[in-house]
């Protein structure tokens, strides 16, 4: 039992070592993730996350120019031709001159809500003459009370609003595909996706339901997810209405562009405008249409804004693009994907900090994960995936810092406990020595020095294995691993040699002990055991020569009794025996009334075989007479030789008389059959006298004497036969 609870001790002290030892890392880690969601979800990482995605952008190859979308913007040098606001004459000339190349759609990005100059009849017929035509509203938001539409394109319902969604930053990283407005109850198109539904439709596209979630479009096969408010690198944003990440093909001035002037003078050809998207709008810097994008600044380029006609050939090219290439769109993880992102950087940071234990390993350590962790989500980006890059860092540089401050605080806490150890140990007699749990000696006092026969500076740091014998080595960290794993006083004898090559016998007495800053210490006293050994050999080898002397005495012992008891010749029990087990049979057979048989034999004729064989060939016959009859009886039944020729047997606890004669039979016939003796065959029989206790006596004098007479009656009989000592008396 005492054991039993040991053992339940020492399993629940390795469980909670080991839970300590893996429970640092996982709550570190858990905390550090922790705090880096929730500081995250504050949006307070937000600016970090957009400028993250920005050099991503900037860093990506720029892709082809969309040769679907022409872009006729309206430079300075068309203000100094045409004014501002240009004239419905004007436009309207434009509108003519671009519908003549036959154009898929027409994108009119100016606001055309009252008449301009003159020609406004004109300017109407056109709008209904152009069925592709597609002009712009601003809805009304928080920022502005809005723009109303040309009144004859909403009318015939050719109309999109450009309203763009900014960032905190002010940079559109967002557009819109619907907005619900709640005063008419209606769902407007944007101005970019009513101008890639009539370029699709052309082709037979048109816009559906998609399959996993209803309140998504889709177009063909592209799918076109709805933003949350807490996609991607976005906390807490608005995500009102349908909008869709941005995914730009390019910085400004990436789309094919033609001014006003070179239309008007018919200086661009109707082939490069036929089947494309045309897209009217201003270019001119003094106009102040510019939005910046994740393209207008970087490190090494001056700031630089997007004109709102191509911002929205952007938006364009990406709808259909998306459609008719299988272009991706940016896509994001689930909000739980992220935090299990953030929590494993955070593992990684703790865990491998924990394991380098040094401040400038870690560090280097951290900027090669770092390096390598905006390598991974950069890539993951080249493919169309917004994965979280700032928070990770984050958490992998955070979790590094609160794990090596805390190893910094260990280390100081250890340096004292080493200080304090060695002067407290040096005034100790006893060689002492302490190691720390990678098995290395940090502290050694002058007695462990001149017992090993080595400077203390040559030790310490080192540990068994580089000073001691492979044999050794493996039998001290066995113990020490021992105190490590059940945190318990442990005390061994073992071998140790110095360098001079003088081997002692010692005893260590191992123990565990902490600092105020968790460091575990392995503190081992050491007692020179070599003389006690010493004197216990020479004690065991001498209670081992006794040992053997009794052991040989009660051999010799054991030798006598047998010759005392047996006879030489035939190792049968002798007639001293003989009556020592007699009495003591008969006395258990009167106790428990049971009946013993006697039977006297003696062998028919022996004389002669002596005579004429010799009685060396006698000897040997005896000697297989003996034999047989104990392979004739029961293992609980005695064959003694009684002298001569003459044997005796007794048989107790015998069940009745018929029994006992079945027995005689049967030593007749074994003894009958011949016996093959030094060539030759030689045939002796037995004359048995039988006498039972206690019906022909109690004592065992008088049953020998009633045995002898009924063997010599069975002679004088015939020989060759048995007779009951009963049968005598009758006689």
């Amino acid at each position: 039992m005492v054991q039993s609870n040991k053992r339940q001790k020492h399993s629940w002290t390795g469980l909670t070592q080991a839970v300590w030892e893996t429970g640092r890392v996982w709550i570190t880690t858990c905390g550090v993730a922790g705090c880096v969601i929730a500081l995250r979800l504050t949006g307070l990482l937000q600016p970090w996350e957009l400028g993250a995605l920005d050099e991503f952008f900037r860093l990506r190859p720029l892709e082809p120019v969309d040769d679907r979308i022409i872009i006729v913007g309206l430079s300075e040098s068309d203000l100094r031709r045409v004014n501002w606001p240009i004239s419905d004459t004007t436009l309207t000339q434009l509108l003519q001159k671009i519908q003549s190349a036959q154009p898929r759609a027409i994108g009119l990005d100016f606001y055309r809500d009252l008449p301009t100059g003159a020609g406004q009849p004109e300017l109407l017929k056109t709008f209904r003459e152009i069925p592709h035509l597609v002009g712009i509203e601003q809805l009304k938001d928080r920022e502005s009370d809005g723009v109303a539409p040309p009144p004859v394109l909403a009318e015939l319902g050719q109309v999109g609003f450009n309203n763009v969604i900014l960032d905190s930053d002010q940079k559109v990283r967002r557009t819109f595909l619907y907005w619900r407005k709640q005063s008419d109850g209606k769902t407007h198109q944007s101005f970019s996706l009513k101008l890639a539904l009539v370029y699709l439709k052309e082709i037979g596209i048109q816009e559906q339901a998609a399959a996993e979630n209803s309140r998504y479009l889709r177009l063909d096969r592209a799918v076109f997810p709805q933003f949350q408010s807490n996609d991607g690198v976005y906390a807490q944003a608005d995500d009102g209405a349908y909008q869709i990440l941005a995914n730009f093909r390019g910085p400004a001035h990436h789309f094919h562009t033609v001014s006003v002037t070179d239309i008007l003078e018919g200086r661009v050809s109707a082939e490069r405008l036929r089947d494309r998207i045309i897209l009217i709008g201003s270019t001119a810097t003094s106009l102040k249409d510019f939005t910046p994008t994740p393209y207008s600044s970087s490190w090494t380029t001056a700031s630089e804004s997007m004109a709102g006609v191509e911002l929205q050939a952007n938006f364009i090219s990406q709808i259909i693009s998306a459609t008719l290439d299988g272009r991706t769109l940016l896509k994001v993880w689930v909000e739980p994907g992220e935090w299990v992102w953030i929590w494993a950087w955070a593992l990684v940071g703790t865990h491998l900090s924990w394991r380098l234990r040094s401040p400038r390993r870690s560090m280097m350590a951290i900027g090669v994960l770092g390096f390598g962790l905006t390598i991974v989500c950069y890539l993951a980006f080249l493919g169309g995936w917004v994965v979280p890059l700032v928070p990770p860092l984050v958490a992998l540089s955070v979790s590094a810092i609160v794990v090596i401050s805390n190893i910094a605080h260990s280390e100081e806490e250890l340096k004292r406990s080493k200080e304090f150890l060695h002067r407290i140990i040096n005034t100790i007699p006893d060689p002492i020595f302490v190691k720390d749990k990678n098995h290395r000696w940090i502290v050694l006092n002058e007695a462990y020095s001149r017992l090993l026969g080595r400077p203390i500076e040559e030790l310490v740091g080192k540990s068994d294995d580089q000073v001691f014998s492979q044999h050794e080595a493996n039998v001290f960290k066995q113990q020490d691993e021992l105190v490590f794993k059940y945190q318990t006083e442990v005390e061994h004898e073992e071998e140790f040699t110095s360098s001079n090559g003088v081997t002692y016998q010692i005893a260590t007495k191992r123990s565990l002990h902490k600092d105020a800053a968790g460091n575990l210490f392995l503190v081992g006293v050491i007692r020179d055991i070599t003389q006690r050994k010493t004197i216990e050999e020479e004690l065991r080898r001498t209670a081992a020569e006794l040992l053997r002397s009794n052991a040989e005495l009660r051999l010799s012992q054991d030798r006598l009794n047998h010759l005392a008891n047996h006879d030489a010749l035939t190792g049968l029990p002798n007639r001293i025996l003989l009556y020592e087990r007699l009495i003591e049979c008969l006395a258990w057979a009167n106790l428990n009334t049971q009946m013993v048989a006697l039977m006297f034999l003696d062998l028919d004729g022996f004389k002669k075989i002596n005579d004429t064989l010799g009685h060396g060939v006698g000897d040997v016959v005896l000697q297989a007479v003996a034999k047989r009859l104990n392979g004739s009886l029961r293992t609980s039944d005695l064959v003694a030789r009684f002298g001569g020729d003459e044997f005796v047997i007794i048989l107790p606890a015998v069940p009745n008389v018929p029994d006992v004669a079945r027995v005689a039979e049967k030593i007749l016939t074994t003894l009958s059959q011949a016996f093959a003796i030094s060539n030759q065959t030689i045939f002796v029989t037995t004359s048995i006298g039988i006498s039972i206790f206690p019906s022909d006596g109690e004592e065992a004098d008088l049953l020998i004497q009633q045995a002898d007479e009924a063997m010599y009656q069975a002679k004088e009989l015939g020989k060759n036969q048995y007779r009951f000592a009963s049968t005598v008396s009758e006689l």
